[in-house]
């Protein structure tokens, strides 16, 4: 366990909590947007209200780490920390008044994640993560699931950029329907940090995705620290310039890579 990292929770998780507050005030389950154009707009304004909170407070957290918050951006990182924020992971649903949505923040070392902390504003709910140190959930140890068959297991996946193109989607249907003749059922869905999050908690068994982008690294983490196993679609270890990954409950992951 890294002690220099864990001292840095407690700040970490004030400075996300504050950022979850501005975002309440901006949240309605009334919101609704008519057109294209103002889901954009909207989004972005999301975006921009966590960022000008977060990155001053992270950048006196810990002034060496560098700082990125394109949340779709993929592949290797140069050595050092950089800070990888997801503003408002499941925008799209706030700006629709819907409620799967939360704040991501990672940091991570040398292209390892060694601290994650996933925030759901509107249920006070504060997943926490540090490598080596375990994954918590509002202070309480989080162990993923015991499931042991694929029969009974809860399974997700989800498309975190949109306009990947056709291939993408039936990609994404064709292992939906291979999926839902084995496991209890599938969500389709996002954010990805959130049925993450979910299968560290051992509420949801797994989630595969077939992209797999640099904010997700907080939600890998919480899955890793609860005992679960992330892998590619191959098997291997998953590292940040993974292109797909399986993150599992141990005694269904084997069942799950096969089916993938």
């Amino acid at each position: 366990m890294n002690t220099d990292t864990t001292a840095l929770v407690p700040a970490v998780t004030a400075a996300v909590r504050r950022a979850g507050a501005r975002m309440l005030k901006r949240y309605s389950p009334e919101s609704r947007a008519s057109s294209l154009t103002e889901i954009v707009e909207a989004v972005r304004a999301n975006d921009a209200a966590v960022v000008d909170l977060l990155k001053p407070e992270l950048d006196e957290i810990r002034p060496q780490a560098r700082w990125l918050d394109d949340e779709h951006g993929h592949g290797p990182l140069p050595e050092g920390e950089w800070w990888l924020i997801d503003p408002v992971g499941g925008n799209m649903n706030a700006v629709h008044g819907m409620t799967d949505w939360n704040i991501g923040v990672s940091l991570v070392r040398d292209g390892r994640p060694v601290l994650a902390v996933v925030f759901f504003p509107l249920f006070d709910e504060m997943f926490t993560a540090t490598d080596g140190g375990g994954a918590f959930l509002n202070g309480v140890r989080l162990q993923v699931s015991d499931k042991t068959s694929l029969d009974g297991a809860l399974a997700g996946t989800g498309q975190a950029q949109p306009g990947q193109g056709p291939e993408m989607a039936d990609r994404v249907g064709a292992a939906y329907a291979t999926m839902a003749k084995h496991a209890l059922y599938v969500r389709i869905s996002v954010p990805v940090t959130h049925q993450l999050a979910q299968v560290a908690a051992g509420r949801m068994d797994l989630h595969w995705q077939y992209d797999n982008v640099r904010a997700h690294a907080s939600g890998v983490l919480l899955v890793l620290e609860a005992g679960g196993i992330v892998t590619d679609l191959d098997g291997k270890p998953w590292e940040l310039t993974t292109r797909e990954y399986l993150a599992a409950a141990p005694d269904v992951h084997a069942a799950a890579l096969e089916l993938l």
